[in-house]
């Protein structure tokens, strides 16, 4: 009797064998067959139809790691470009005139030199038969800060106009 519960346990293990290995030919080869190919087609996918997606997912992160450290480095330079341009003399004003009556082509003038909050200087030059005088007189918030005479006013007008920032003709 103990023979026949050995034969019927090594069949039971034979059968279990066999619908395994059924089992395994039947549903799961197919089934991860399927699963390589969809891996497949995604590492083509991702790496652009060489390598692996690993590979590709790496490059692309160090891709990007460059385009922030490079996107960091300008937005400093930008930074660092307007606090410059805050500075700068980006606006000028120019006013020709006759300073005295029958001196003639308008040889005198008065040059408004500012910066975008309206600082900066307002130069005058008086031209009369006899000699030239230059006078500078400082300028904040696009008003002089001493006495200035009208066509040194105008001269700082032309300048707060939005085209003397563009290099409009003076």
């Amino acid at each position: 009797m103990q023979s026949a519960t050995i034969y019927a346990i090594a069949g039971a293990l034979v059968g279990a064998l066999v619908a395994s290995a059924v089992y395994h030919v039947a549903v799961a080869r197919p089934a991860l067959a399927r699963l390589r190919e969809l891996l497949d087609l995604h590492d083509g996918l991702i790496a652009g139809g060489s390598g692996n997606a690993s590979v590709r997912m790496n490059a692309l992160e160090e891709s990007a790691a460059q385009w922030r450290t490079s996107i960091e480095r300008l937005n400093e330079r930008v930074g660092e470009i307007e606090a410059l341009a805050g500075t700068d003399l980006s606006r000028a004003g120019f006013v020709r005139y006759d300073a005295f009556a029958g001196s003639g082509a308008e040889l005198s003038y008065a040059l408004a030199l500012l910066n975008r909050q309206g600082d900066g200087v307002v130069l005058t030059s008086i031209y009369s038969r006899e000699d030239t005088r230059t006078y500078g007189k400082p300028v904040a918030g696009f008003k002089p800060t001493v006495h200035a005479s009208s066509e040194e006013l105008e001269a700082i007008e032309r300048a707060r106009q939005p085209g003397s920032a563009k290099g409009a003709p003076l």
